[in-house]
């Protein structure tokens, strides 16, 4: 073969792997973009629910954000009590269609506020104040 038909020949196959590639993305379903939650949403999916939070380590971490202004957890079943104290209670309130909370004595007893994403029928992804980011499931009302 010649070097010119071989050029020609590697160049037909990368435009045939580039287009079959563009085809493939171009037939595959988009993902459901996240929706922002508002206030009303927050009310009606979080508030008087038990919020599992995703562990970096695995786990769960659940927080119970209770409809008389309280948000309570326990760290124990993903280990906490051998860090910090193992269970918590504070109060939480909506800003902006941000959900805020303030633990005695977990994270100094700071306010934080996050802005909750829908990523499912019960999952949900948090972006707090600080910019740390992770994922939630909705459990059961409390």
């Amino acid at each position: 073969m010649t070097d010119r038909f071989q050029y020609a020949l590697r160049a037909g196959i990368v435009i045939v792997a580039v287009t079959s590639a563009a085809v493939g993305l171009a037939t595959r379903p988009l993902a459901a973009a996240e929706q922002a939650y508002s206030a009303s949403d927050i009310q009606k999916m979080i508030i008087g629910k038990r919020i599992y939070l995703a562990a970096p380590m695995g786990g769960e971490f659940p927080l119970n954000y209770r409809r008389s202004g309280v948000v309570d957890g326990s760290g124990e079943a993903v280990g906490l009590g051998r860090l910090a104290k193992p269970k918590d209670t504070g109060r939480w309130w909506i800003k902006d269609d941000r959900l805020c909370q303030q633990f005695t004595t977990w994270y100094k007893g700071a306010p934080m506020c996050f802005e909750l994403y829908r990523t499912g029928a019960t999952t949900l992804k948090w972006i707090r104040d600080n910019g740390q980011t992770g994922t939630a499931r909705i459990g059961e009302s409390i």
